[in-house]
């Protein structure tokens, strides 16, 4: 691999053999290289390979401001929590988790912490997600002089939110948090329900708005002209169909988009998976 970039003494952007730019980290792996020259295998820690049209540039340089440790710590850790592969390479991924345990860490040494608001709302539409948040901040306290306190696991969960999403943004990450909490209230309102995180029918509706969310702000809703299957399940739930139009009526509101006929029958379909678990 030939350097392109040094960042500092353990950050640098190489190009492999293949011709793509890979950002390398590992202790002195930088010190004194030069763009041009060969890398020294033997230095590299880890490679990561941006995705989903990252900047390398931006990336690298922001992996550069985290301590070396921390990233090896998260790289170490998250392939026994991740659930993909995609997941647990992701440069994304990694350099968000350890920039956010370094700053906790700071805060930490100066005795403040963070409580989340949105700890009831994670709690409740991503059960999952919080799961391996809380064991990843139960692995990487194992090796911190001062563990971090509990709060640190609900912002850990939005970033593994964040990734599934592919959106790279984590304000939208905590709008569509607010949102989806916004719309299962909805729900809860009009058919008098106390709906738990661990209902099949309830966890079937939140991916679904998180797979629409992705597909509203990428501008590719589902056909804008209503199809046979749509207009089936209109008839077949018109009282669910009700519902989904307030739903939409949100989304727009939020989103700013209004939906199309067919995303609003599949959000018919599964109000009515809902209702029909009472």
């Amino acid at each position: 691999m030939t350097v392109l970039r040094v960042f500092n003494n353990n950050v640098v952007l190489a190009r492999d053999s293949s011709g793509d730019e890979v950002i390398l980290t590992g202790r002195g792996l930088g010190f004194q290289a030069k763009a041009g020259t060969a890398v020294d295998p033997a230095k590299i820690i880890r490679v990561f390979v941006p995705s989903d049209g990252r900047d390398p540039d931006h990336l690298a340089q922001l992996l550069a401001g985290v301590p070396p440790e921390m990233i090896q710590l998260v790289s170490r850790t998250l392939p026994d929590l991740a659930d993909s592969d995609r997941m647990t390479h992701s440069a994304t991924l990694v350099i968000a988790l350890a920039d956010h345990l370094n700053f906790a860490t700071h805060r930490a040494a100066r005795g403040l912490t963070v409580e989340y608001p949105l700890r009831a709302e994670v709690s409740h539409l991503y059960p999952h997600e919080l799961r391996q948040a809380r064991d990843l901040l139960a692995a990487v306290n194992l090796h911190l002089e001062q563990p971090l306190p509990e709060s640190e696991e609900v912002a850990l969960a939005l970033h593994l939110v964040n990734a599934g999403m592919a959106s790279g943004d984590l304000t939208f990450t905590y709008r569509m948090t607010g949102v989806i909490h916004q719309l299962v209230s909805v729900i809860e309102a009009e058919y008098g329900l106390d709906l738990g995180h661990d209902s099949v029918s309830v966890g079937r509706f939140i991916t679904h708005l998180r797979y629409l969310f992705v597909r509203v702000s990428q501008h590719q809703q589902l056909a804008s002209e209503s199809s046979p299957i749509s207009d089936a399940i209109r008839a077949t739930y018109p009282d669910a169909t009700i519902v989904a139009e307030r739903l939409a009526g949100i989304i727009e509101l939020r989103l700013g988009d209004e939906l199309t006929s067919d995303e609003v029958s599949y959000l018919s379909l599964h109000v009515a998976r809902i209702a029909e678990s009472r």
